[in-house]
């Protein structure tokens, strides 16, 4: 799938956002799922910022994952302009250490959601992307399966060890 036209866009509101929302990037590549990622701000881009979103479809875009730190408008500002599933990032910034991102991310008005995941949870949002995208796409569900499976084999690994461990020094 990654050679294919984006099924994903990861939008952040500034350059100091890119270490965070890398990590959605991240779980998009290993899961093979196509995407790309802007900046684009609601307060200082708005008309960029409402192209992008009413374009979104046309593009073939099927979720977008927005991510914005202090006001964090971003994620609203776009689900405003689209019916495309948009999961925001609330990122931790300012002297509230990212609740208020949080709040502005979550209490939406009825008739415009946004899925909301944890304070600077990128990485989950790319895997609700995926989770998204599951229902269509095959490839995409069997990706998130293996990802699954190994992550418990090397949890179930590690609780071993950490347990033999623990054992043998009683």
């Amino acid at each position: 799938m990654k050679n294919e036209k984006p099924l994903v866009i990861i939008v952040m509101g500034s350059e100091s956002d890119l270490p965070i929302m890398k990590k959605a990037a991240n779980v998009l590549d290993e899961l093979g799922v196509s995407f790309e990622m802007t900046i684009s701000s609601a307060h200082r881009m708005p008309e960029e910022t409402t192209r992008l979103a009413k374009l979104a479809r046309q593009r073939g875009i099927e979720v977008i994952i927005a991510g914005a730190g202090m006001a964090a408008h971003l994620a609203g500002a776009i689900a405003a302009h689209t019916t495309l599933p948009v999961i925001g990032v609330p990122l931790k910034s300012g002297e509230l250490g990212g609740v208020d991102a949080l709040y502005s991310t979550v209490q939406m008005p009825s008739g415009i959601p946004v899925a909301t995941v944890a304070i600077n949870g990128a990485a989950n949002a790319a895997y609700l992307a995926c989770s998204i995208l599951s229902i269509k796409y095959p490839e995409i569900h069997a990706a998130l399966e293996d990802k699954r499976t190994k992550t418990t084999e090397a949890l179930i690994k590690k609780s071993e060890a950490a347990c033999n461990a623990a054992l043998a020094k009683i």
